[in-house]
C-alpha cells in the first residue's frame, strides 16, 4: 500500500525521536517525566497513534539534544499538513529555528546600541515581540555581563572580584510599548555576580499589569550604566530567541579616533561578520553598524574596537599584576590544564567508536592517568580527583577518576553517560581544576548509575555511591559540556579557596 507524502514525513519524525531516545538510553516514561508528558502519549506517538504537535517536538529536541534533528523532521512534517490546508494562514511565520519550551517569544527585530560618554558607557536595547505561543508573556530575561579584561580571564576575574558591578551604578530602566503609550516596567533581581547580572523585565508595574498575549506585538527597551574601568572594549549580543532582525550599534567620541570590527562567535570557532560594518560621523561622535537578518538560535555577535586617538581612556591588552605567590589556577594551568573561559570546556564531547578507536581511546587513556600524576605530585587531594579529557584538550569522552581511598585503582570511563540516579540527595562543596581558586555548594544524588565503554566496545552499567558518585558526576558534567557552577542555586556565591575552611578534609557523609 502507498503511504503519502506526509505519512513519510510522519514515520521519519518518529523514526528520529526513538533513535535519539535511545542513543540517551532512556525509556520512553524517563523521556516523557523530562518533557513533562504523560507517559501514554509518548508510546501513542512513537506507536504512530498520536500525530506529533509542535510543543511536543520542541520539548523532545530540547531533552534529548538532538541538535536540530528531530525539529527538522517535525517541520518536514509540518509543512505538508499545512501545504494540504492551504486555507490556514499563519501570521507572522515561525522563524526555522525551533523556539525553546515554554517560550513562544520571536524578536521580530532588536536594535542594540552601546553609547560612550563622560567615562561611562550606556547601553540601550530594543526588541520587538511577538508572542506566536499559547499563553501570555508576563515577564522577559535580560542578561547584562562585563569582561573589563577578555583578552585575559584570570585578571578580568580578579578586576571584577574587587571591583564587583552594582545595581546602584546601573541605574536600570526599563519600558514596553511606544511614545505616550509606553509603559514603565518593575524588574526583579535573577542573578546577581560580580561581573554578571540577569534581571526578570515584568509586563507590570504599581498601575497594574499588561501581559503580552498570544498574538498580541509590544516593544520593550532597557538601558543601564556602566562605567569605563568596568567594560571591555568589547559589545557583544547573543541570540537566545528566535530572531528576525538585529541591528548592533556603536557611538563613540570621533576625537578618540576609534577602529572598530566585528567576530561572529561559535563553540568552533571566531570568524569575522559576513559582511561589512557601516561607519557615519554625526554630532562629533563615530556611529558604527551592523545588522543581519535571520540570525541563527545561539549565535554570538561582537563588536570589538581600539582607540587612537590622544585623549582617549587607555586600555591594557591584560589585568592588573598577579599576586607574589602564584594561584592555584596558574598551578593548574602551568601543567596543561585548560582554565574557565575557553570553549572548549563548553563543548560536549565526541564519543568513541569502539572496538575501532580502541587505539585512540587507550592513548587517551595514558595521556589522562599522566596528567593525573603530575596532579597529585602538585596538590594533594583529600577527596579524591577526576580528570576529564577535554580539561587538557582532547573533545573526547574519556575522564578517569582517582577515589578518595589511595589504595584503588583509578576509574576509567568512556563514552559514559548516567542511566539512573537516587532520589536522595546532598550538597557538598566541589573544586574544579579548570578554576581551582574557588569552592563551590552543589547539590548531586547520594547514588548513580552510569552506562560505560569498555576498550572492545561492550558497554556496562556501574553503580557509585556517595563521594564516587560525587566525583564521577562532575567529570560526566565536563565530557557534556557542564560546570559545576551550573548546578549550585542561582543565588550561591562561590567560596575564594583562601576563605574555604574544608581544605584537606573528606566530604563527610
Amino acid at each position: 500500500m502507498t503511504t503519502s507524502p506526509i505519512e513519510r514525513a510522519a514515520d521519519q519524525f518518529v523514526t528520529a525521536l526513538a533513535q535519539w531516545r535511545i542513543e540517551r538510553g532512556m525509556t520512553k516514561k524517563q523521556l516523557a517525566a523530562r518533557m513533562g508528558f504523560d507517559p501514554s502519549y509518548v508510546s501513542h506517538v512513537e506507536g504512530r497513534r498520536h500525530k506529533p504537535t509542535e510543543d511536543f517536538a520542541r520539548r523532545a529536541e530540547a531533552v534529548l539534544g538532538a541538535g536540530g534533528a528531530i525539529w527538522q523532521r517535525f517541520q518536514e512534517y509540518d509543512e505538508l499538513r499545512h501545504a494540504r490546508n492551504s486555507t490556514l494562514h499563519r501570521d507572522p511565520p515561525v522563524p526555522v529555528q525551533w523556539l525553546p519550551p515554554g517560550t513562544g517569544l520571536i524578536v521580530e527585530r532588536e536594535v542594540a546600541e552601546l553609547a560612550y560618554t563622560d567615562g561611562a558607557y550606556r547601553c540601550r536595547v530594543q526588541r520587538w515581540l511577538y508572542n506566536a505561543g499559547v499563553e501570555p508573556v508576563t515577564r522577559y530575561l535580560a542578561k547584562i555581563s562585563v569582561d573589563r579584561y577578555p583578552h585575559d580571564p584570570p585578571g578580568s576575574n580578579r578586576h571584577h572580584r574587587e571591583n564587583p558591578l552594582t545595581f546602584e551604578e546601573m541605574d536600570v530602566r526599563a519600558f514596553a510599548g511606544e511614545g505616550k503609550a509606553a509603559e514603565p516596567m518593575q524588574w526583579r533581581v535573577k542573578l546577581d555576580r560580580d561581573a554578571s547580572k540577569e534581571i526578570w523585565l515584568m509586563f507590570a508595574n504599581e498601575r497594574g499589569q499588561f501581559p503580552l498575549y498570544p498574538g498580541e506585538r509590544t516593544t520593550i527597551e532597557y538601558a543601564y550604566t556602566v562605567g569605563e574601568e568596568k567594560w571591555g572594549q568589547w559589545f557583544q549580543r547573543a541570540v537566545r530567541l528566535p530572531t528576525r532582525s538585529l541591528t548592533v550599534r556603536l557611538k563613540l567620541p570621533e576625537s578618540f579616533e576609534p577602529q572598530v570590527w566585528g567576530v561572529e562567535a561559535s563553540l568552533a570557532a571566531e570568524v569575522p561578520v559576513r559582511t561589512p560594518l557601516e561607519r557615519r560621523t554625526e554630532g562629533g561622535r563615530a556611529i558604527f553598524e551592523w545588522s543581519t537578518d535571520a540570525p541563527l538560535l545561539n549565535a554570538r555577535y561582537r563588536l570589538e574596537w581600539r582607540y587612537r586617538g590622544a585623549g582617549a581612556p587607555v586600555y591594557e591588552e591584560t589585568g592588573p599584576p598577579e599576586p607574589t605567590l602564584p594561584r592555584a589556577s596558574h598551578r593548574m594551568r602551568g601543567i596543561g590544564i585548560i582554565q574557565r573561559g575557553s570553549d572548549l570546556l563548553r563543548q560536549r564531547a565526541r564519543h568513541f567508536q569502539l572496538p575501532r578507536e580502541g587505539g585512540a581511546a587507550r592513548n587517551a587513556v595514558t595521556r589522562l592517568l599522566t596528567s593525573l600524576s603530575r596532579l597529585e605530585d602538585l596538590h594533594e587531594f583529600s577527596k579524591g580527583v577526576g580528570l576529564a579529557a577535554s580539561q587538557i584538550g582532547m573533545p573526547i569522552a574519556a575522564a578517569v577518576v582517582r577515589p578518595p581511598e589511595l589504595d584503588v585503582d583509578p576509574v576509567v570511563l568512556l563514552n559514559p553517560r548516567v542511566v539512573g540516579e537516587s532520589a536522595d540527595c546532598d550538597e557538598q562543596y566541589e573544586g574544579c581544576l579548570s578554576f581551582f581558586d574557588y569552592r563551590g555548594l552543589v547539590p548531586r544524588p547520594l547514588r548513580i548509575d552510569v552506562e560505560h565503554a569498555r576498550f572492545d566496545g561492550t558497554r556496562v552499567v556501574t553503580t557509585f555511591e556517595r563521594a564516587l558518585a560525587r566525583l564521577i558526576s562532575h567529570e560526566i558534567d565536563h565530557l557534556e559540556g557542564r560546570l559545576y557552577v551550573d548546578r549550585m542555586d542561582p543565588h550561591a556565591k562561590l567560596v575564594p579557596v583562601a576563605q574555604y575552611h574544608q581544605t584537606g578534609r573528606p566530604w563527610d557523609y
